[in-house]
């Protein structure tokens, strides 16, 4: 899987995600001591505020940011997306009102939900073969875990010698060496699309996303997926910590129990995608995170719950490590901005649903029940991927252009002067609508 590395620009620009990572996990830990030093018994509401800015941020900046920027160049987009990042770091030690950080939250937040899209876009067009893209979206997702590792470590190492207010310079030195790293290298233009007005470019992404069938059930695998996962980051602590009294290590010991499983399923996704499509891989992630969520119900003490949570790990990064492969499959390298940002948006709306029903059904009727619910979800969400994405599915469709004149360029470029046809299909402005089959 290491060998995608090979790549100079693909090294580089994961050399990037990594250290942005990690300033981002150092910035989670200061932001939680900073809240307390402002708030002091409070700090969970503030912290709370902050996570809803977070997830409204890219529920609704990501199209907006995606069509503003589809006409500028990618390197100078996101350099200076990552400047902007690290202008806002620098700025929150310097802060004494608790506005003041949910203003902060919101530009650096809102800089990331334009970032990540254009980053993920870029990715697929660094390495146009499809058995490395799928090696760097295991990379990617490795990053991620280990990130959920390392940053806490990181951070508890450098607080013994360093005031919490420090670790906002070690950010800002995360994105400051991320916006290098991807100036050091050029990055591929995508191909020029014609001139839109703002609106479509908006909701391009969305509407390319909601026509196409593949995409439709992977919105529902995007459900089961927070579902599943709010299960995990909000309760674990309720389980570990208020139900069990035990102390802060083990529940560190819990959430890395989440995060060796979804790091061994990344690991063995590559060799497994080989051999299976996306789809059979992805619903039986799905509905291995709705049965161990079951499972869960069953569960009474802390030995029960590490391997229960690295079962759900290892369901969590199976149902959607993939995704960036359909994503891929289904867009125009010119519409891939546009279509990762609605990607992001809308698993983002998931969240914002689920954080907080996992939440509130975990103080209302018990985390045994919330199991129980939320492993419905998962269960209910996997029938509906399974409905809605076909189970033949393939790249090429054969269609017909009933309003195109014979000699219209697409026609002639791929059958001639006869309509039918059939090639690669994607939503874009020849193909508005999937065809029936």
């Amino acid at each position: 899987m290491l060998d995608v590395l090979r790549q100079r620009t693909y090294r580089h620009l994961f050399a990037a995600q990594v250290v942005a990572l990690l300033g981002t996990g150092l910035a989670t830990v200061a932001l939680g001591l900073l809240a307390f030093d402002l708030a002091g018994q409070d700090a969970g509401v503030v912290l709370g505020t902050a996570l809803a800015i977070k997830m409204v941020a890219y529920v609704g900046v990501a199209p907006v940011a995606s069509a503003l920027a589809e006409s500028l160049p990618r390197r100078a987009v996101l350099v200076t997306l990552d400047l902007v990042r690290a202008a806002v770091a620098l700025a929150l030690p310097f802060v004494d009102q608790v506005w003041q950080i949910y203003a902060l939250i919101f530009v650096l937040q809102a800089a990331s939900a334009a970032f990540t899209p254009t980053f993920q876009a870029t990715i697929p067009d660094v390495l146009p073969d499809e058995r490395d893209y799928t090696k760097a979206l295991s990379l990617s997702r490795l990053a991620y875990d280990l990130e959920s590792l390392l940053s806490p470590m990181l951070a508890a190492a450098l607080l013994a010698v360093i005031g919490f207010h420090d670790l906002f310079a070690g950010t800002a030195l995360g994105f400051i060496a991320s916006a290098l790293l991807v100036v050091s290298v050029a990055l591929p233009t995508p191909p020029s699309a014609p001139r839109r007005g703002i609106y479509d470019r908006i909701t391009r992404g969305l509407r390319i996303y909601l026509a196409t069938p593949r995409l439709r059930g992977l919105l529902a695998v995007n459900a089961a997926v927070a579902a599943a996962g709010s299960m995990v980051f909000v309760n674990t602590v309720v389980l570990v910590q208020a139900r069990w009294g035990l102390p802060q290590n083990a529940l560190a010991l819990a959430l890395a129990a989440f995060g060796a499983g979804s790091m061994l399923a990344a690991l063995g996704l590559p060799r497994l995608l080989d051999r299976w499509p996306d789809r059979p891989v992805m619903s039986w992630g799905v509905a291995l995170l709705g049965a161990a969520l079951w499972l869960g119900s069953a569960v009474t003490d802390y030995a029960g719950l590490l391997p229960l949570w690295f079962l759900i790990g290892l369901a969590y990064s199976t149902a959607q490590t993939p995704s960036g492969r359909l994503l891929r499959r289904s867009s125009h390298p010119a519409d891939r901005p546009a279509l990762f940002a609605a990607q992001f948006a809308l698993s983002h709306a998931c969240w914002l649903v689920f954080y907080p029903l996992a939440g509130w059904m975990g103080s209302r009727w018990g985390t045994s029940a919330t199991f129980v619910l939320l492993g419905l979800a998962a269960f209910v969400a996997c029938l509906v991927a399974l409905a809605l994405w076909p189970r033949d599915d393939p790249d090429a469709l054969e269609h017909e252009h009933p309003g195109l004149p014979p000699d219209h360029p697409h026609l002639q470029e791929n059958h001639g002067a006869r309509g039918r046809h059939a090639h690669p299909f994607w939503i874009d402005d020849q193909h508005r609508h999937w065809p029936r089959t």
